[in-house]
């Protein structure tokens, strides 16, 4: 019952988390803010998460955990609901444009002559600060709230699951939740794909008089809709914790002698913290506890690791939907659907089959480390492959090639202009993408040198363009239309070599995810888990998860080539992007830290070699030991008396024992003093006198230990 109520949790935090990254382009453009803002937005969670996530995880370890889980289920519902109202309080999207909406065809936007007297007038009626422009803090504010609700439901959750389940089934326990839970971020990103196709004003607005399209920079899709629907479905998942009980019976306490166990898990069978446990007695072991937990060195390497991946990971779940949009062309709909009908399945199939193997084949924390490298380093060998798979910059006029067709990159505003619109006296700042029939976008009308137009919103026309190239002046041919040109039909199948490769890759890597988790719970000592699984995601949220989207956005906005502008002037969001320098910079971020990440888990790899490595060799001299007192004879030696007492252990092991140190009148064996003869005569075994030492000891007593040694 507590694994089907921990999935739906898991399910709904992860539909609410990743709905949030699939609206990060709808965001950017409703509030017109640059990808480093949005960036900001986004790890607003990880902030709440830091707020009390190590108290949570060390003081409700010794809690009621399955409500503090019910508890911050409620905090997620809430912060979801208050991401989404900020839509509300705002007035209607409007998007820069000089298309008339009028259905009276003759009314004609002309281009080149009167654009400018046009746009001023309208900047003229507009020049006041939009309503609720700074709403994006609400944002923020809903996101960290949500943050905080999420705390409790990971370290409380997998501990639970970890104390009162088998030690053979725990992983598979664990596989079967994660798998699960991966359904959220599949339906998170169809609710998103969807969403993104309803305008973001729906109901409200007649979407057929719109000019721009899902594809055009200026389309929000409705950003707000899916975040009430993951309120909902998060509080629903929060109801059934309130009704599990604190503690449940261990299944099967864990064997003395597994060696698949780090040492310390030797005596994990779960004591749940007594109720009359006070607050202050807990906090007084917080600080020793959390020293012995990163003293642990293959614990403390796995989280220098794990930060340098989950920066790579952070980065490109976060920006990966955004950087199909902008390489191939993409619809941020069909992106987000992409995503989830095609990664997110294979992605929950390879964690699955992970925890299976895992639990078939009976790995080893080292075992389980090697697998998960190998599986990760795979997949990261065909990420280097993406570099490959791309698409030319879309070819618009003074940006990425000149007006007469040859290819530039240029991000100077000057560029923009040619002999051929000059007359136009046109302003650079204009963004109403128009295509000619030559496959060149042009960036407005006016920079087309356009002079008439025909229709109405999105159908609109516009005639004798002065700078679209024609092969011959046949009438007719100056024509463009709006919206950019589509890619050409190379571009459409280098993007499905691109899913193809990046489907597979995420399947290999999802593969080593379980094992790898259960190397952090298996290599510590079973009190400790809840803090280290609290310490592990804190500390990874800090140096990955709030850092990456900043530094991954900004980086971003370095390859913009055309900003928007808002309606009192000032950069809004960017509107294109030079997919070249995107590529690189995107991708090359992502494979450097993941590259970095493997130098540590191959430490991590040889500390537990040697670390197990000392624990088979003590239990193989326990075994040979326990093997030796089997075969010789029980009952007590002669001159066995009451005379000779000592306590247990007196003598066990201590090699340099003489003679002299013994109790004097006690019945001897013929060996050295030091311990260090031979003793032939306990059915022709040769045993040093350390053993045989330790052999009398255990079953004649100490007495026999005689004078002579």
């Amino acid at each position: 019952m507590f694994v089907m109520s921990l999935s739906f949790a898991y399910f709904s935090k992860a539909l609410a988390g990743t709905y949030m990254k699939s609206s990060i382009t709808q965001i950017e453009r409703r509030f017109d803010l640059p990808s480093s803002t949005v960036g900001l937005i986004d790890v607003s969670f990880e902030m709440g998460n830091l707020l009390f996530l190590v108290l949570v995880s060390h003081f409700g370890a010794n809690m009621h955990r399955p409500r503090l889980i019910g508890s911050g289920c409620f905090l997620m519902a809430v912060g979801s609901a208050v991401t989404g109202l900020p839509h509300f309080f705002m007035g209607r999207y409007r998007y820069e444009t000089v298309i008339t909406s009028s259905l009276n065809a003759s009314v004609n936007v002309v281009a080149c002559r009167d654009i400018i007297m046009q746009m001023t007038v309208i900047a003229g009626l507009d020049c006041v600060k939009e309503h609720g422009s700074n709403m994006w803090v609400y944002v923020f504010l809903g996101n960290a709230l949500r943050g905080i609700g999420e705390t409790p439901v990971t370290p409380l959750g997998i501990s639970y699951i970890d104390d009162f389940a088998k030690a053979e089934s725990s992983a598979f326990y664990i596989a079967c939740l994660q798998t699960i839970a991966l359904l959220g971020p599949m339906f998170g990103y169809l609710l998103g794909s969807m969403c993104a196709k309803l305008y973001v004003d729906i109901g409200f607005v007649n979407v057929d008089g719109l000019a721009i399209t899902p594809k055009d920079a200026r389309w929000v899709g409705a950003w707000w809709l899916g975040f009430f629907v993951s309120a909902t479905v998060t509080l629903l998942a929060g109801i059934p914790f309130w009704f599990l009980p604190r503690s449940l019976p261990k299944q099967e306490a864990v064997h003395k002698d597994n060696p698949g166990f780090c040492h310390g898990v030797q005596e994990a069978v779960a004591h749940p913290a007594s109720p009359s446990m006070k607050l202050a007695d807990i906090a007084k072991g917080f600080l020793p506890s959390l020293k012995r937990l990163l003293g642990t060195p293959a614990y403390f390497l796995l989280l220098c690791g794990s930060v340098l991946k989950f920066n790579s990971l952070t980065g490109l779940f976060t920006f990966k939907a955004k950087y199909m949009e902008q390489q191939f062309g993409q619809s941020a709909s069909r992106a987000n659907f992409l995503l989830g009908v095609l990664n997110l399945p294979v992605i929950s199939v390879g964690i699955f089959l992970g925890g299976l193997l895992m639990k078939r084949y009976r790995l080893s924390v080292v075992s389980g480390a090697k697998f998960s490298f190998l599986t990760s380093f795979s997949a990261y060998l065909l990420l280097l492959l993406q570099f490959g798979t791309k698409c030319d910059n879309p070819r618009l006029a003074g940006l990425t090639v000149s007006y007469n067709g040859t290819p530039q990159i240029s991000y100077e505003e000057r560029t923009l202009f040619s002999q051929c619109n000059l007359g136009c006296v046109c302003s650079a700042a204009e963004w109403e993408p128009v295509c000619s029939d030559n496959g060149i976008t042009y960036l407005s009308p006016c920079l087309a040198g356009c002079t008439s137009s025909t229709g109405y919103g999105k159908n609109t026309v516009f005639h004798n363009c002065s700078c679209v190239l024609t092969p011959s002046p046949v009438e007719g041919r100056t024509s463009v239309s709006l919206g950019q040109c589509p890619r050409g039909p190379q571009c459409s199948r280098t993007f499905t070599s691109y899913m193809a490769v990046s489907v597979l890759s995420s399947f290999i890597n999802s593969l080593g995810v379980t094992p790898a988790y259960m190397v952090i719970i298996r290599c510590i000592n079973p009190e400790l888990k809840a803090l280290a699984l609290g310490i592990q995601t804190l500390v990874i949220r800090t140096l990955g998860g709030i850092p990456a989207p900043v530094y991954f956005g900004a980086l971003i906005d370095s390859t913009c080539l055309k900003w928007g502008m808002k309606k009192c002037g000032g950069r809004g969001a960017c509107r294109l992007y030079d997919s070249d320098m995107y590529r690189v910079i995107f991708l090359g971020l992502v494979t450097c830290l993941s590259g970095c990440s493997y130098f540590f888990a191959i430490a991590v790899i040889v500390l537990l070699r040697k670390q197990f490595r000392k624990e088979d060799i003590k239990s193989l001299q326990k075994t040979k030991r326990d093997e030796f007192e089997l075969q010789v004879p029980k009952g007590q030696p002669d001159g066995w008396s009451e005379a000779c007492p000592a306590p247990l252990g007196q003598w066990e092991g201590e090699a340099d024992i003489t003679c002299s140190q013994m109790p004097k009148g006690c019945p001897s064996a013929e060996w050295d003093q030091k311990g260090e003869g031979t003793f032939e005569q306990v059915h022709g075994q040769e045993k040093s006198g350390q053993q045989l030492r330790s052999y009398l000891h255990r079953t004649a007593g100490p007495e026999t230990l005689g004078p002579q040694g």
